[in-house]
């Protein structure tokens, strides 16, 4: 058979591909005759409604001299990691606003950070494609820097983003642009197992996030993370440029549990609902989503409406603790508090971007403390930003 010949017959099952999940699609849609919104509103629930001393900056934390580019809370909610530019991770106490460790990283490249679950230990990775664990108690060598206490290899590109397994020190899974996610024994070093790449049911592209840039070289386009689930750390979710969300489970390696379709965009951010029967999705095509890992379904859209054609990209999410709100950080240096429950196009509850004390740039990255009464922003300015409620506001 000649190269034109497999070319052609290429593009032909391609195009049935592409039909059947089209009518896919179309059924999905058929089985849906509400959404969460609509649902909200016949049980006659309220919107949430924000003040302007309801959610203030308390803290910004500086030091960094390059772009911000990932940040983790501890467990025990007074501390934060986060990762530069500039080559370096710093670890800071979120109650006083100081510095307890810079560290420096043999590639300046990093892209991901994140603390263990006893908060002895600080994982990194970037375009090594090596993923670095420092422990935090280790003494430093004479020029005064902290060294690696082991280095996890074996992906074939960048690592994207770095999660530990809940209330496990010794596991780990990172994602990757070699379209892997890779579980691994800290203790020996060595992969338990890897998800995706040469099996049919992986990404066909970079992965971007699991709860986590589709250009190699490129480090403009934000990573977060896989999110595994806090009810079943057995399953995490992937999110990749091939614009799909992917529910995994790590007894089964060989499969993905379920692909979740929708967005027209790199799946920047993905990040479990605190009850673990959803999750929700953050994309370069400007919306977030939310999923139900159950039937598969697409629950609700979130998305702000833009005059202009250049539309921001989402480059982190995250829940409250309850669920009720989600807060999405956009490129253009916007960060959304949406209403999960009735949020609907224009139905945003406040832009911490408009705030006094926000952001001079993009912002990158972000997440919520351990107990929901706090959430910190990273940015392009090489700043971090905690902010509080405020007043009588209750966390929700």
């Amino acid at each position: 058979m000649s190269v034109a010949e497999l070319k052609e017959r290429h593009m032909a099952a391609t195009e049935t591909v592409n039909s059947l999940r089209e009518r896919l699609k179309q059924k999905r849609l058929l089985l849906l005759d509400t959404d969460v919104a609509g649902y909200a509103r016949a049980q006659g629930k309220s919107a949430v409604t924000f003040g302007p001393t309801d959610l203030v900056c308390c803290r910004t934390l500086q030091g960094h001299t390059g772009k911000v580019y990932s940040l983790d809370w501890t467990t025990e909610k007074n501390r934060i990691v986060s990762a530069s530019q500039d080559g370096r991770l710093i670890v800071w106490n979120a109650l006083t606003s100081q510095k307890t460790h810079a560290i420096k990283l043999p590639c300046a490249w990093v892209m991901t950070c994140a603390f263990s679950p006893n908060g002895l230990s600080v994982a990194c990775g970037g375009l090594d494609s090596v993923c670095s664990i420092f422990n935090l108690n280790s003494p430093t060598d004479k020029d005064g820097n902290l060294p690696i206490s082991k280095m996890l290899s074996g992906h074939k590109g960048y690592v994207s983003s770095c999660q530990y397994v809940p209330d496990e020190d010794t596991h780990l899974i990172t994602s990757s642009g070699d379209q892997t996610c890779v579980l691994w024994d800290i203790s020996t070093g060595l992969r338990t197992s890897v998800f995706g790449g040469e099996f049919q049911s992986g990404h066909t592209a970079d992965v971007l996030s699991y709860d986590g840039s589709h250009h190699y070289v490129n480090t403009s386009e934000h990573i977060k993370s896989v999110s595994i689930s806090a009810s079943n750390s057995r399953m995490f979710v992937s999110g990749s440029c091939d614009a799909t969300a992917r529910l995994w489970d790590t007894r089964a390696a060989s499969r993905a549990v379920r692909t979740f379709h929708g967005h027209e965009g790199d799946v920047n951010s993905v990040r479990f609902f605190p009850d673990g029967n959803r999750f929700g999705t953050g994309s370069d095509d400007g919306t977030c989503r939310l999923f139900d890992i159950r039937t598969g379904h697409q629950l609700q859209v979130y998305h702000q409406q833009h005059g202009d054609n250049e539309v921001p990209h989402v480059t982190s999410i995250a829940f409250s603790i309850s669920g009720r709100l989600l807060f999405a950080s956009y490129s253009n240096g916007h960060c959304y508090v949406w209403d999960t429950l009735l949020a609907k196009i224009m139905m945003v509850v406040l832009n911490l971007g408009s705030l006094q004390n926000s952001h001079d740039s993009r912002i990158s990255c972000l997440g919520l403390s351990a107990d929901g009464s706090a959430l910190c922003t990273g940015s392009w300015d090489t700043n971090l930003k905690i902010w509080a409620f405020g007043g009588h506001r209750r966390v929700i």
